[in-house]
């Protein structure tokens, strides 16, 4: 009866510090993808909104509100070596399953906007060197 007691004192007192490791875990988790999916902007822009290269064309896929499957079947092929790419290769080869879920479920969930891109301006002449 006492080791019941005394388990159920220990568990009692030690409950709240699992949870909250638990929660700390998860919210660095969240950071960690938001620190991988920081890393993507390089190419496809901000939250995945790919920015235009200035001819109206776009450089790179936009993330931003694809499909989760698809974010994922691309980045699994890109791992695997089926499909071709310049970079993407490398990126995908350092993500794990989880953290490939996790980027496509972050890209798919962002608002896509539509690029924009800014007209060129003359400097003033009293303005150069």
């Amino acid at each position: 009866m006492k080791k019941m007691i005394a388990s159920a004192l220990i568990i009692g007192l030690f409950s709240p510090m699992i949870v909250y490791a638990a929660d700390i875990s998860a919210a660095s988790y969240q950071v960690h993808i938001r620190s991988l999916a920081a890393s993507c902007a390089a190419c496809h822009g901000t939250q995945g909104n790919t920015a235009s290269t200035g001819s109206g064309a776009v450089s790179t896929p936009t993330l931003a509100g694809a499909s989760k499957a698809d974010i994922i079947a691309k980045l699994q092929a890109f791992k695997s070596g089926e499909r071709a790419a310049t970079v993407m290769h490398r990126h995908a080869k350092g993500l794990t399953a989880d953290e490939i879920t996790a980027l496509a479920e972050y890209f798919s969930m962002q608002v896509p906007h539509m690029p924009v891109t800014l007209k060129s301006q003359k400097l003033r002449a009293d303005h150069a060197n």
